[in-house]
């Protein structure tokens, strides 16, 4: 019997019906192992127990009145995870499918991300089933102001800061900070992702898809390897993907497909992402409208198929679970040589064996995607200090911190006789900066 086999059956036992934060708790419990047999002083002390229930869990109603007068009502989350390194900090997901399990096991894996920056940020997660899609401005406006009614009550610039998530953008951290404000009667950094006349910072929002790509890169390089020449498939077409591309482009790769919620589009001469930003940041429309001006693209229903397109590097940056085991053996039977996790879990606990089985260099989300809250906690500093940092010292600051947060997680995975194990690198990383702060603080 393993070690950890009593805390995954706790984590069942209190949560049977949370399918998604189940399978996050498994994937790191699995890689402690190891760490549970160097230090027996953990499970004497709870820390297992303790880091796989959250401090707080925040459950709310959010009433508000839509374009047409009719009241409309939806729930709120915030899962405020661990505190033990710094204040809670990490998005708020707007998005139908939002509930309790995916937002606890986006917190869970918040702690270990943040822990991975080498910053001085907790993990926490929130968020709402909300749907901003299709909704006017108003509508968005009245439902942030009621939905930060409740939350402000919990969160401040030195308890619980949070940020953008899907269907949480520029707009949304707008309408959210200015009811802060107006409650609370405070101008402090609260909210991360702010416009840059309010607080905000240069390069938050290129962060997370450039991050992405400064990881994996580092991954390459170390392998000799980088992304000049390669070709690259990118699921997704918001924030995260938009700018993943455009850093695949700048460094030398070629982006030949990507996807929205509908399906996919594929474009052997490469994506032209001036017109996908077009379609998305300013039209809001859907991806299969880019065909109609690159009449050589293809487009395609549903997403799952991207995967079958060939390509060196895949970058899953749409949502979780998206790429199961059969995309991955199609990845790998193409000649896939790197997959880094642009989204939070994209890749199914079966997608991971048999990149891993493949030899493929694969990236957990919790490291390769850390760029967005690592600027998070930069515009956190400068908010602190009252200073606006120029694009390029950002931008060269994230280089820094994801270029280590790469050697980290292959150091940690050496020292633990796991080479080229990236995933149990970084669960391990982040678990043991946590844990030694919860041990110091005692029983809490």
């Amino acid at each position: 019997m393993a070690k950890l086999d009593f805390v995954k059956e706790m984590v069942r036992k209190r949560n049977p019906n949370d399918a998604e934060f189940i399978q996050a708790t498994d994937e790191v419990l699995a890689s402690l192992e190891l760490v549970a047999e160097k230090h027996p002083e953990y499970i004497e002390n709870g820390i297992f127990e303790r880091m796989i229930e959250p401090e707080r869990q925040i459950l709310f109603r959010v009433p508000w009145v839509d374009d047409q007068g009719k009241v409309q009502v939806n729930r709120g989350y915030r899962v405020e995870f661990n505190s033990a390194i710094g204040p809670y900090k990490g998005g708020l997901r707007f998005h139908p499918s939002v509930n309790i399990s995916i937002i606890k096991f986006l917190g869970f894996e918040q702690c270990f991300k943040n822990s991975l920056t080498g910053l001085p940020i907790g993990g926490g997660k929130g968020g709402s089933d909300f749907d901003p899609k299709g909704k006017s401005d108003g509508e968005v406006m009245r439902f942030c102001q009621s939905f930060m009614t409740e939350l402000y009550r919990h969160i401040g610039a030195d308890t619980d800061v949070p940020a953008g998530d899907i269907g949480v953008g520029g707009r949304e951290i707008g309408y959210l900070f200015g009811q802060y404000k107006r409650i609370r009667n405070e101008y402090s950094g609260v909210l991360t992702g702010k416009g840059l006349t309010f607080g905000g910072s240069l390069a938050r929002t290129e962060a997370t898809g450039y991050g992405l790509c400064y990881f994996t890169e580092a991954m390459l390089n170390d392998k000799g390897d980088s992304f000049k020449g390669k070709t690259v498939v990118i699921s997704g077409s918001g924030n995260v993907a938009i700018y993943a591309a455009e850093k695949v482009a700048q460094l030398g790769g070629k982006v030949v497909a990507m996807s929205d919620s509908n399906g996919y589009i594929v474009d052997n001469d490469g994506i032209d992402l001036a017109l996908i930003k077009d379609l998305k940041e300013v039209k809001r429309a859907r991806i299969k409208e880019y065909v109609n001006a690159k009449p050589n693209a293809v487009y395609s229903e549903g997403c799952k198929g991207i995967w079958n397109t060939p390509c060196d590097i895949a970058l899953p940056c749409a949502t979780q679970n998206e790429l199961d085991e059969a995309s991955a053996e199609a990845l790998v039977k193409n000649g896939v040589i790197a997959v880094c996790e642009g989204a939070n879990m994209p890749c199914t606990p079966e997608a991971i064996t048999v990149l891993q089985n493949h030899n493929v260099l694969y990236a957990p989300g919790k490291a390769s995607n850390a760029g967005g809250v690592a600027t998070s906690a930069l515009e956190m500093s400068q908010n602190s200090q009252r200073l606006s940092w120029t694009f390029e010292e950002v931008d060269q600051r994230l280089k820094g911190i994801m270029e280590n947060i790469y050697r980290t997680c292959a150091d940690t995975a050496k020292a633990y006789g796991l080479d080229d194990d990236f995933m149990a690198g970084a669960n391990i990383a982040g678990f043991e900066k946590i844990a030694e702060a919860m041990m110091a603080q005692g029983i809490v």
